[in-house]
């Protein structure tokens, strides 16, 4: 995408579906601002990453914070369908981080079916009318030799979340109409820290 920073092109696969970096930047520029603030300030450290994170890694909980910082907040919507006043419940599931119409998503170590999970789920509140975007964070393939070379390929394995799980999925259309902007953390963000 030619209005992102150098950087992030250099530490993030980029992928994009119905021009949603095009969206952000006109109609939600600050959360535009803070998705790039984010992105350029976050690094995966070793210490995050050779332990678990008990529920959620400590890779998830660090760019929550951020994301919170910056007035994010974790979102679940009530959903109803009323056909001739009978109503059926139609559950979403909650999303990492939202705001003011942009979902945010981070899949760092979940299975790979919570990819489909995120995408219905863009895509039910894409229709209703609930967001205008999503966007997920995930690993970029590339990591895999990092996490060979710290001796914890098993623990992240091919059945987690991984870009080449997610784009065929979007290219398949798992988003339905929602416009979408992917980030796969490359190599370049890793950190040795003690």
């Amino acid at each position: 995408m030619r209005s992102l920073p150098k950087f992030i092109v250099d530490a993030y696969e980029v992928h994009e579906w119905k021009h949603a970096g095009a969206i952000l930047r006109t109609d939600f520029v600050d959360e535009w601002r803070d998705v790039v603030a984010v992105l350029e300030q976050f690094r995966v450290k070793q210490s995050h990453i050779v332990v678990g994170g008990g529920g959620k890694s400590k890779v998830a909980q660090e760019l929550d914070r951020a994301f919170v910082a910056r007035g994010w907040r974790e979102k679940k919507w009530s959903t109803k369908i009323v056909v001739d006043e009978q109503t059926t419940e139609s559950p979403t599931h909650k999303v990492d981080c939202y705001k003011n119409r942009v979902a945010l998503e981070l899949e760092w170590s979940n299975k790979d079916p919570f990819f489909d999970r995120d995408l219905n789920n863009f895509r039910l509140l894409f229709d209703l009318r609930a967001i205008s975007v999503g966007v997920i964070i995930t690993k970029a393939d590339e990591l895999r030799a990092v996490f060979n070379e710290l001796g914890i390929w098993s623990k992240y394995g091919t059945s987690t979340t991984w870009m080449s799980k997610l784009i065929p999925r979007i290219e398949g259309g798992g988003g339905g109409g929602c416009p979408i902007l992917v980030f796969g953390i490359k190599k370049r963000l890793y950190v040795e820290d003690a």
